[in-house]
Parts: C-alpha cells; structure tokens; sequence
C-alpha cells in the first residue's frame, strides 16, 4: 500500500513535526488550519526551492543519486540503492555521510517512505520541477530527448546495444573523444556554433544529439559508460574545503578591526560635516551627482567608492537626509545626527554598523551604468537590492564559523560558501565579494577575520530561543544601548576618552585618543580639524578664534580653556593670538536699518566705507562713527566678515548678540538595525512549536470529522442519500437547531451559502430568533449567523 505525503505528515510524532517546521519555518506563515493544507505547502515550488537553497553541495549530489536511482515504474527508491551508487567508485564517501545526507533530505520533508515497513523512499515531485533536468551533470536518457523521431530512433538503437556503442566510442578521433570527456564532466549540452569537425563526426555517428534547441547534448547512457571510472554521480565533495589561512592571535585581529572602526566613524563626521556646509543637490531622479561625491570625498580625505559605501551607511543609520530649500531639495545631516556626532565611539559605530548590515543597497554599483545606459549614482533608488543583507549576514556567518582570528583569502571563502549554498550563491559571487570588503573598511573585519565584537553584531541577526524565554525576546533588545554587547565588545578596545590636550608651538592641538564629547565641542569650535587617528591633531588660526568669540566666549574665557585643558604650557604665540584677535573683535557693531553700522573708531568706519569689497552694501555715513544699508543686517554681517572684519550684532539696546551659529538639519529620520533573517524565524522556541504542532492536528481533526457529515446534511448538499423532501428537511432541521439551543450540543448544519453553493458546518447553535441561526464554530471560534431560509438540514453531530 502506497503512502500519501499528508498521511506521512501526521504519522509523524509530534517533535518530529515541530523539527521540521524549525527547518522550513516557511510552512507555517501563516500556520496551516490542518495537515493537509500543511502537506499541499511543503510541495509548492517556492517552498520547495527555497527549502533547497539551504542545503551543502555533498547533500545536493546525494538528491541527485536519488533521482538517479528512481524505479520508473513506481519513481520509488531505496536507501540501499542510493549509498550503493555514491559509494561505488574507489575512494567515494563513507556510506555513513551518504546515510546522513539522506537523512537531512528526510528531516526537510524532501524524501519521505513510499510504502510501511519497507526500504522504499519517495521524493516530493516539486523536486523535479526546481531542480536541473541533467542529474548530476548527465544528459537526458536517448527516449527523452527532443530531436527528429528518426534521429531519435539511431540513437537510441545505439545505446541500446552496449557491444556496438564501445565500438563506436573506441573509434572516435582523439578530438572527438576530448569533446566527450568534457561533457560528460557536465554540463552535457554544447553550442552547435561554428561547427567543429570534432563535433560533426559524434553527431554523424550518433554520439552526440542536436535537440531541437539548436545545441548538442550527450545522451544519458553514454555519460554513464564514460564516467565508468569516477561513478555514475562523477567527483563527490563531502566536506567543505580547506581554508589555508591559519588563524591569527584574536587581540591582534581586534585591535585592527577597533582602529578601522575608528577611522570609519571618523570619515563619516567629516563626510557628514563636509556635505553640512556646502549641501548637494538631490538629482532629478534621486541620488547625489558625481561631482559632489568627489568634492566630499576629497574634504573626507578618502576615494569616492569609500564616500559612497559611508554616505549610504549613513543614511540607512537615520543621520542623512533630505530637505527642500526654496526651488531644491538638498541632503542635510538629518536631526539625530547632532546627538551621535557627541555620542560615545562604540554606540557610534554599533549604530553605522547595525544600519549597514540591515541596509538592503549595494553601495558598490555606484558608478556603474544600468541597462538604459544611465549612471547608478549614490543614494538613488536604482541601488536597491533586496538580497544584500543576505548576502552580507552569510560572509559574516561564514567567518564566525571559522576558528576565531582566521582570516582566509576572499576566493577560499567564497568557495566555501559555494560547498555550503551552491544554489543559493549562483550568480552572487561578487555581492557576497562586495560584503567582505565592505566589513573590513567599516571595521567588523580586521585583517581578513571577524572580530570579537563583529560576532556580537551577526547575533544581533541570530534567534536564540529557548525552553525559559517562550516568547524567544533576546535579553540585549531590552537594554540600553550603551550596555548591548556589541557596544560593551568594542569599547573594551578603544582607548579611553581624553579630556585633555598637548598645545604645541606651531599652534597645533594634539589629542591623544578620543575627545570626551564635551572636549569634542570645545575644539570644533576654537579650532580647525586637520587630521584624524589614534591621536587627532587641530590647529589654533584667527578664523577659528573668532568663531569661538562669536558664540560667545571672550578672551579670558579662551585664556581659561587653554590652560584647563593642555597637559603642556600654553605657548605664548597663542596667548597673543587670542588677545589679537579678541582686540578687534566687536570693533563695529551692525543693526538694522534696512541696517546699520557703528564704531567707536572713527578711522575703522571710513575704512570700510572706502573698501570696494563692501561696494555692494551701498553703505551711507550718518557720522562719523555710524553707516547705514538698504540690506539687512544678516547681509552686511555676512559681508563684513567676507571681507576679512570682524564684526558683531548688538540689539536694540546696544548690547552685543553673541550666538553660536545654528547648523541647518533635515528631518529626524529612523535607523535600520539588523534583524534576524525573515526565513529564521526568530522566536520558535520548542513551547511554541509544540503549541503550532497540536494547533494543526486539532484542525486536522476537524477537517476529518467535517468530511465524515451525516447523511441527511450530505443529502442536503445535493447528494441524494435521504428519502425526506426539501420541506421535510427544513422542518426538520429547525426541530434539530431548536433542541440543540436547549442542550448547548453541537450539529451538523447544510446550507446554501451566498454564492449559491451547498455547504455544511459543525456548529454549536447559540440562538434562534428574526428567522436567524446564531451558531459558535469551535474550529475557527468565530459566531456565525444564518439566514432560516438558506438551512436545508440539520442532524446531531454524534
């Protein structure tokens, strides 16, 4: 007796089930009402190939002996016939990896046993549908073969006789017999394109067979005869390949990583502050022109394919954005980023790095140009990928299952990444290539490993459910970030935060490690940034020191920082450039007139009257010591201090208006953090699986119990088992509801829905009133109303 798929389904126990739903969480989104729709779902071809793309190549090879050894009377095999054929061949794989490899398809539902008690296993048939019709590398078998029917004929009365088709083969020309080989190998199918004689002499006699779309292909048998020595399923890999790299010692890996998670975060400041000060243009269709991105990436210090890399990361992590200014719309530092510009380095990077792994775009297309042969610009929406977080979740898995500080060279891993996905890497060598760059400029890799702290941002992507969280809640997502483990790995790396400075005799200010966010506040504003790294270095210039004075310190305030924060002697170049530059400050005061501008310093005025720079002012004297403008005071400031013054704004009363300058932000935008892939599953913890499981079999049970309605309510469906008339029943049924009212028991209800078809429901009628039937379903636990009318039976469900 032959199973069904869903009768092996429910004879399955309980764990068994709940394993496999862990391992094709696919099935139960959302969770089947019963085992047979479970079993219609494992079928489809996107479950199904889905389901593939997570298995190793070795057990992909094994899936390819069980086609291979399919009985084609039945399509029926065994797990004997199957280790007989991988392990045929000398020095093929022990039968115990075949017998696991079979055992993994079995767990995935993949395989499952043909008849009880028997060697006998059955594939799903979707398998044939996904998978490629030349197993594992052979051609189709001589019947099958789309060619003429009489070419079809030769060819097969050929492979037919086993005599003259060793004949045959021994009499090709070595080029022939290279071409052959090759296509026995696999792929079996050619061009037929500039025909070579090699390839005319096969097809002449047979060996080979033009199809009817237009290439050649080796027939099955012959494939067969030609991989005599190697085995039917050719050259096996059973485990992975070898990584040559030997591991480094892991502080000396997290010691590199921390400094290019230094130098990243460093760049994206500049980047971010450079693209502040001079916004760029949003272009027609989305994205920054090539000419900005190269003039930030010069200011950043960095090439432009970097800049890009940072800027996207930057606006996936919430801290870029877009604003409209008049007639424009420009990108902007967003809101947020005034709060992590003063943050600490660790939660700074942990939010980059989250929103990079998160972050669905490939940075590395732009530049490029798009079938329409237009430019792939930075931040466009042509850069969208909806497979780059994958891609970047599996090299960072890939490296975390190495030996901790092993670093190995991109192709060994991307050939070990092939072993463990080959379906699911094909055509993405160069995405996942990309991913690996992109993690050693932004600091998760350092010299080719993954870092400590990088293994705790590729948890963040992982679900750890367990017997004592039911609800599968990792304990980090209710922290602090300050106190997430990422957070806490990376900052046992980086230096301490320094609240001191080294001034030098240059008028250079050295800080040896990372400034404290309020140090880092205080230089940004006293001097210019020159230089970044382990120690950063600033430089003391008039600019800057009027900067400072115009947000409102004053010479002895400056005196005063100096001396608090230098380690060193403040040097007396500086003492006089700070009284130099205070001295003049304020010297001329402007208003509003449209404006106007005053000076104790009768000379200072007529200076700037006479000054053809301020020509454009249309400056009038009042006084002696006053000037006024058409324009606004704002202008004539700008204006003034273009031409190398150093004004100050006073109000009404006389008073100086000493403000720091307001930096212009777009809106607050919210950032991507990493998530655990969709396919995981995140929180099937073995309670909830359970719970799933039994929710299935309850509505399995009553999908049984439905299809086994009594015969007055099947009658009344329109199949004729009851000798009772269509009024007959309806009174019946009504006596039937009423009584089951009174003793709160379940019936069996047919009626004509609203689409004019008979159908029946197991129900526990609640009410009877208004000529209608209120009446729970414990399936559904819903309350359903029926119209008197459209009931055509009722019976007891007993």
């Amino acid at each position: 007796m032959s199973i069904e798929f869903a009768d092996h389904l429910r004879a399955l126990s309980d764990d068994t089930l709940g394993a496999l739903l862990r391992l094709r969480p696919d099935l139960i989104t959302p969770v089947p009402t019963d085992l047979t729709v479970l079993a219609a779902r494992a079928q489809t071809r996107v479950s199904v190939a889905r389901t593939l793309d997570t298995l190793d190549r070795f057990t992909l090879e094994i899936l390819d002996a069980v086609r291979l050894t399919r009985s084609p009377s039945d399509g029926t095999t065994s797990a004997a016939a199957v280790v007989a054929m991988a392990c045929a061949p000398v020095g093929g794989p022990e039968p115990a990896r075949v017998t696991e490899a079979l055992q993994r398809l079995r767990d995935r539902a993949l395989l499952y046993p043909a008849r009880p008690g028997e060697d006998s296993l059955r594939l799903v048939a979707t398998v044939d549908e996904v998978c490629s019709p030349y197993l594992a590398g052979l051609g189709r078998p001589a019947v099958e073969l789309d060619t003429a029917a009489e070419l079809q004929g030769a060819v097969i009365a050929l492979v037919n006789d086993p005599a003259r088709l060793r004949r045959t083969l021994l009499a090709a020309p070595p080029a022939a017999r290279a071409v052959l080989d090759r296509l026995a190998e696999g792929p079996p199918v050619g061009t037929t394109v500039n025909r070579t004689e090699p390839v005319t002499w096969l097809l002449e006699h047979h060996l080979l067979v033009e199809t009817t779309e237009g290439a050649v292909e080796l027939p099955r048998e012959l494939g067969l005869l030609l991989r005599r020595d190697a085995g039917p399923l050719g050259p096996l890999h059973p485990l992975p390949p070898a990584i040559g790299a030997g591991p480094r010692a892991v502080t000396t890996v997290d010691r590199a990583g921390a400094g290019q998670a230094m130098t990243a975060v460093r760049h994206t400041e500049d980047l971010l502050e450079a693209l502040g000060e001079e916004p760029p243009t949003v272009l027609r269709g989305g994205g920054m022109g090539v000419l900005p991105l190269r003039r930030l990436a010069k200011a950043a210090g960095i090439t432009e394919q970097l800049a890009g890399l940072l800027l996207e990361t930057a606006y996936a992590a919430g801290l870029l954005g877009e604003v409209e200014l008049g007639s424009e719309t420009v990108f902007l530092p967003a809101a947020g980023y005034d709060d992590w510009r003063v943050a600490p380095l660790a939660q700074r990077w942990a939010r980059l790095a989250e929103a990079w792994l998160a972050m669905p775009r490939q940075p590395a297309l732009a530049g490029q140009r798009d079938l329409k042969d237009k430019p792939l610009t930075v931040l466009s929406p042509q850069l969208e990928r909806a497979g780059t977080p994958a891609a970047r979740r599996a090299v960072l898995a890939a490296l975390g299952a190495l030996v901790p500080g092993t670093g190995p060279d991109a192709d060994e891993l991307l050939e070990w990444l092939r072993w463990q996905a080959p379906r699911r890497m094909r055509g993405r060598e160069e995405l996942h290539r990309e991913a690996l760059s992109e993690a050693a400029d932004l600091g998760v890799t350092g010299l080719g490993a993954l870092t400590g702290y990088g293994r705790e941002l590729v948890a963040l992507t992982e679900s750890v459910p367990s017997d004592e969280d039911p609800l599968g809640q990792r304990p980090e997502a209710v922290l602090p970030r300050e106190q997430t483990p990422l957070v806490l790995a990376l900052a046992e790396l980086l230096p301490p935060p320094v609240d001191h400075v080294l001034v030098q005799a240059d008028l250079t200010v050295v800080v040896p490690g990372p400034p404290e966010p309020a140090l880092a506040a205080e230089l940004d504003l006293v001097a210019e940034h020159e230089s970044g790294g382990g120690a950063s270095v600033y430089r003391v210039t008039a600019a800057s020191l009027r900067r400072a004075l115009d947000a409102g310190y004053a010479a002895p305030d400056l005196h005063a920082l100096f001396a608090l924060r230098s380690k060193t002697t403040v040097p007396q170049a500086l003492t006089y450039l700070v009284d130099d530059v205070s001295r003049t400050h304020g010297g001329l005061r402007t208003g509003s007139a449209g404006a106007y501008l005053r000076s104790d310093d009768e000379g200072l005025v007529s200076a700037a009257l006479a000054d053809r720079r301020l020509s454009g002012l249309q400056l009038r004297r009042l006084a002696p010591t006053v000037l006024i403008t058409p324009f606004t005071s704002g202008r004539l400031l700008t204006a003034l201090r273009d031409a190398g013054y150093a004004p100050v704004p006073e109000d009404a009363t006389g008073a100086a208006v000493l403000t720091k300058p307001r930096a212009r932000r777009a809106a607050a935008r919210t950032p991507l953090q990493a998530q655990p892939d969709a396919l995981d599953a995140p929180g099937l913890t073995e309670p909830r699986l359970l719970g799933i499981v039994e929710e299935i079999r309850r509505g399995d049970a009553r999908a049984r119990a439905a299809r086994r309605a009594p015969d007055a309510v099947r009658a009344a469906a329109g199949q004729p088992m009851s000798s009772l008339t269509a009024v007959q029943a309806h009174s019946h049924a009504l006596a039937v509801l009423q009584q089951a009212v009174r003793d709160k028991a379940k019936v069996w209800v047919g009626y004509v829905d609203a689409h004019g078809a008979n159908a029946s429901r197991l129900v526990r009628p609640v009410s009877i009133g208004a000529g209608y039937l209120r009446a729970e379903d414990d399936r559904t636990q819903t309350l359903h109303t029926f119209a008197l009318h459209r009931i055509t039976a009722a019976a007891p469900a007993e």
